[in-house]
């Protein structure tokens, strides 16, 4: 029996990641869920699943929270509550889920207690690759992506010796721009850029898709995950979505991952591997795929994508800019701040002045992150006021 705790219990992994659990009652067993203020839907989880522990960061909201709930769950809240919960003795698996350097501090801390983590923020692997896979190593434990693209480059790589590797290839559906003119890109509305072909997913990433910036992060994460030079990575645009990530060989074998689009897949990967387990989510029929194709990103359509390239060349800090720049500046176009084609426009804004520095530490990290924040929000706030 695996014993898990869910931070970001009530996002779309979050919820995904309940239900692969409801599915394996003699295999999983729910102890703990965090979230930030939606107590609402925190409150149906603990009725429906009975966990050890609930955790939101709001300590009114956690307040509020007990007095809607009855039963054995314990209401924990702040930074100190998620901590506790993540760090439990009866958590043998802590599933990652929530997005923001809120993740961090407990990223590391369940990793430096030995703890299994299952990885679906991308973003804190773009922060603080570094420190997160050094920590890994020198703790002993195992850190497993739930990224489609990542779970599925994990999948090929079974068996491989890194030796015979000579490139990975990330796909990338191009999200709900990916044939749109550059005119017409500059006008797009946001019910266009909201509406995703092919994934559910919250708004803040389905922005960083129609960008492409969700592939240039992934790329950051993949070079941590799997310890390749950035060189040996690439991105193509694949609208259909049913292959998710290609390994190519040193003798030009290319091994590629399929699957239906449904996150419960990768989700319910990273917390049974090595083993594999029966599944009632789609199965995929490949009699009926029809034509598929794949092609080269248009770097000037999507300038996102070279930025993030870019970042990951620079070094870490400025990756670390990258990420909190463009999360402020995604999060001000959600808002009517800015328009879509400033989002790139704050972000290289952004990363024209930040600190270089190599192997940040814990402290680093989440000075920078700080720092570019307030930059990006500077930036902002000046071009409103022309």
């Amino acid at each position: 029996m695996k014993r898990i705790a869910v931070l970001g219990s009530t996002g779309s992994i979050g919820r995904n990641t309940l239900d692969v659990i409801a599915h394996h009652p003699d295999k999983l067993r729910l102890v703990g869920i965090a979230a930030r203020s939606r107590i609402q839907i925190v409150a149906e989880q603990i009725r429906d699943l009975n966990p050890s522990f609930a955790t939101v960061w709001d300590a009114d909201k956690a307040d509020e929270l007990r007095r809607m709930v009855t039963g054995s769950t314990r209401i924990l809240a702040g930074p100190e509550g998620l901590l506790e919960m993540a760090l439990h003795p009866e958590v043998d698996i802590v599933v990652i889920a929530t997005s923001g350097p809120d993740g961090l501090v407990p990223l590391v801390r369940a990793i430096q207690a030995g703890k299994r983590i299952a990885l679906a923020s991308k973003e804190l692997l773009v922060m603080a690759g570094f420190l997160i896979m050094r920590l890994v190593k020198e703790h002993g434990t195992t850190l497993i992506p739930i990224d489609s693209e990542h779970a599925a480059l994990l999948q090929c790589l079974q068996g491989i010796e890194r030796r015979q590797i000579s490139r990975m290839t990330i796909t990338g559906s191009g999200g709900p721009l990916w044939d749109m003119p550059a005119s017409a890109m500059a006008c797009v509305s946001r019910e266009v850029v909201l509406a995703h072909p092919r994934w559910q997913m919250g708004p803040k990433i389905t922005v960083d898709s129609a960008t492409l910036m969700n592939k240039g992060l992934e790329l950051i994460e993949a070079r941590w995950l799997f310890d390749v030079p950035l060189q040996s990575l690439r991105v193509v645009i694949h609208p259909q979505a049913v292959v998710h990530a290609l390994v190519e060989l040193v003798d030009g074998t290319a091994l590629a991952q399929l699957s239906p689009c449904d996150m419960r897949l990768p989700i319910q990967y990273a917390l049974s591997v090595p083993q594999r387990w029966d599944a009632p989510f789609p199965r995929m029929d490949v009699t009926r795929l029809g034509n598929l194709h794949f092609s080269e990103p248009d770097p000037v359509r999507f300038p996102c994508l070279k930025l993030a390239w870019d970042a990951a060349d620079l070094g870490s800090s400025a990756c670390i800019a990258l990420n909190g720049a463009n999360d402020v500046a995604v999060g001000a176009y959600l808002s009517d701040q800015i328009s879509f084609a400033d989002i790139p426009r704050v972000i290289e804004e952004t990363l024209e002045d930040h600190p270089s520095i190599s192997q940040p530490t814990l402290e680093d990290v989440l000075h920078i992150d700080a720092e570019s924040r307030q930059k990006a929000e500077r930036f902002i706030h000046q071009w409103s006021m022309r």
